[in-house]
């Protein structure tokens, strides 16, 4: 209740003064003004963020609930380590080794010429050429683009310090191929390189996206679906700005299967050292397999170059060389096979009985057919030669002969019986098939008719023949085990992580000779009369005998009125050697070729025999790692 002299107060009780009294009426005007024109901003305000509120949640809620999700949330792919490659005896030819590299993420980048421009202060590089790259990688719809590989410590912790104003950029782990020993066997091996866009639209490689990784040449292309293993992947929560706040879940990535050889490595080395500064080719095999032992071209190249990416004045330089460096010669170099194909035109002569081992034929340097000579590498002649006397000088005469009674089919036939003018069948880059010419080729190709000059030719490896240095060594190989034509292999087997074998490699019987015991006996004793007292002497082994038979293949005809006119290096002949040893329980076919080297008996003979002596020499110290 009221005290009687309380004042009563129908509203709201008026401020009082300092001094404790009311507030004038004018104060309390300006007051209330001020409270209602506060009230209206507050108001306006709270409509404009209800307006926005509705036109995010309602108009573009779909798209921004996505880009939410997208920003918090990035699948990332964890490339798997590819298999290592090791030679037959576990000795590790290639492995892998951890590479840092530099990639944008496109969809975090706002302003993409802001930052190329960082970057290339950051790596020295041109801003231009970077920006134009995230530009054109923007374009094809890449989500990332690989900027460098390989950085350098210093460089990693540039962009670590700097990682708040390069919005998109991460550095991740990347495994590259480690060759233990530089510059071997590089056409064998082969190298890497980013998929193709008419790879990808193939349809042969489901599982890859742009930018990965696959073979490009020998083993590694050959054997990719083995080396290659399975991707993983892992879902890390990221930022705004794409910083990586924390791992969801991860698949871990499967490592690719390890390919074993059945290459020798240390034959392998000695063949690429016979051919240092040549242009040439070198192959070995195991006669009574076809195991692959040796297989070496001239010139080589560098798999390290490849694997840190030339730069476009090394791939001009390498792409203009007049050598082809990227030549594999083993399988793709065809050549004339010059007089080591007198074994295939003695043994068919043999077979088809238009000659016997005794028979006698006389060489007077000079053979008429027509209206033209044919000539005798030895001017004057051999004299009377038998079959063992002419393998062993390599008498053109005694050749010329037996291949005009034996006519161009059946010396066609018995090419093609050594497997000679079809691809040998290596899984491996893909080969030239080489030419055993025949009647029927020459009129398809060239719309002429065969004359018997053409088979006089053909009857000593020159005129229209071609064969490849791995077709050669199949030849020898097959005089050297009785007749039988191998499959020449590379891989021994193969094998997973966990230590399963995934293939195992089988010698494999393409086809046989049908050569007679006695006939085949009888071109092996010639082909030791040609090292031991003819014209392989330089392919002599003080421990045991070699079997073998040199070549020389003219690339100009001889001038007969001049013959030791010097000529170009380019128009010297080629030089060829096959061989086998021991001559008695074969262990090791060689076939070596060298481009304009003279005389298979001093340009290609001596390289056989450095092969053959470290092939069946044991090694000094064990090789296994």
């Amino acid at each position: 209740m009221l005290r009687p002299n309380e004042p009563r107060f129908s509203g709201f009780n008026l401020p009082e003064t300092s001094f404790g009294g009311v507030m004038p009426p004018e104060e309390q005007e300006r007051l209330r003004r001020t409270f209602a024109r506060t009230a209206v901003i507050v108001l306006c305000l709270f409509g404009v963020l209800f307006l926005r509120l509705w036109f995010l949640q309602l108009l573009q809620g779909e798209e921004m609930q996505q880009r939410s999700e997208h920003n918090r949330i990035r699948l990332q792919d964890l490339p798997p380590w590819r298999g290592m490659i090791l030679d037959h005896r576990g000795q590790v030819l290639v492995a892998n080794r951890p590479s840092y590299e530099l990639v944008v993420v496109l969809e975090d980048v706002g302003n993409i010429p802001l930052l190329a421009g960082r970057l290339a202060r950051l790596l020295r590089l041109d801003p231009q050429q970077l920006t134009a790259q995230l530009q054109n990688g923007k374009k094809a719809g890449l989500h990332q683009v690989r900027i460098r590989a390989d950085l350098a410590w210093d460089e990693m912790a540039r962009v670590e310090a700097f990682q708040p104003e390069l919005p998109g950029v991460l550095i991740q782990i990347q495994p590259k191929r480690e060759y233990r020993h530089k510059g071997t066997a590089c056409h064998l091996l082969g190298y890497l390189g980013e998929i193709s866009d008419v790879q990808l639209k193939s349809g042969k490689f489901p599982d890859y996206k742009m930018a990965d990784y696959l073979g490009k040449c020998g083993v590694e292309l050959a054997w990719e679906k083995y080396l290659r293993g399975r991707r993983g992947s892992r879902r890390i929560e990221v930022d705004a700005y794409g910083r990586e706040l924390g791992l969801l879940d991860s698949v871990f990535p499967t490592p690719g299967a390890n390919i074993y050889l059945t290459l020798d490595n240390r034959m392998q080395g000695e063949a690429e050292a016979c051919l240092e500064g040549q242009v040439g080719a070198i192959v070995a095999l195991d006669p009574k397999t076809g195991r692959v032992l040796a297989l070496a071209s001239s010139p080589t190249f560098s798999l390290e170059a490849f694997e840190r990416g030339l730069t476009n004045h090394e791939w001009q330089k390498i792409n203009n060389d007049k050598t082809h460096p990227l030549e594999n010669r083993a399988l793709k170099g065809q050549y004339p096979p010059g007089s080591i194909f007198k074994i295939v035109t003695a043994l068919a002569g043999l077979e088809e009985k238009v000659i016997t081992p005794g028979a006698i034929i006389s060489c007077s340097g000079v053979m008429p057919v027509g209206n033209h000579k044919f000539h005798c590498w030895r001017k004057g002649g051999h004299g009377a030669v038998n079959l063992h006397r002419a393998m062993v000088h390599s008498c053109d005469i005694y050749f010329y002969e037996m291949g005009r009674r034996l006519g161009i089919e059946r010396i066609a036939e018995w090419s093609r019986r050594f497997g000679l003018g079809a691809p040998t069948g290596l899984d491996l880059d893909k080969e030239m098939p080489g030419l055993a010419p025949s009647p029927a080729w020459k009129k398809a190709r060239f719309h002429q008719s065969w004359h018997e000059g053409d088979t006089i030719l053909v009857s000593i490896g020159q005129g229209y023949n071609l064969t490849t240095p791995i077709q050669m060594v199949r030849v020898v190989a097959a005089i050297a085990n009785g007749g039988i034509v191998y499959k020449p292999y590379l891989v021994e087997k193969v094998e997973s992580p966990a230590g399963e074998i995934l293939y195992q490699a089988r010698p494999e019987v393409q086809s046989t000779l049908g050569a007679s015991p006695a006939n085949l006996e009888a071109v092996r004793q010639s082909l030791v009369g040609v090292v031991n007292d003819g014209t392989g002497k330089a392919a002599r082994l003080p421990h045991l005998q070699v079997a073998g038979k040199t070549g020389t293949a003219q690339v100009v005809a001889i001038d007969r009125d001049n013959p030791k006119k010097k000529r170009a290096r380019r128009m010297e002949d080629h030089a060829w050697f096959a061989a086998y040893a021991p001559a008695a329980d074969p262990q090791v076919a060689v076939a070596v070729l060298v481009e304009h080297g003279g005389h298979g008996g001093e340009g290609a003979a001596p390289l056989a025999r450095r092969v053959i002596n470290v092939g069946l020499s044991e090694p000094k110290v064990a090789q296994v790692k």
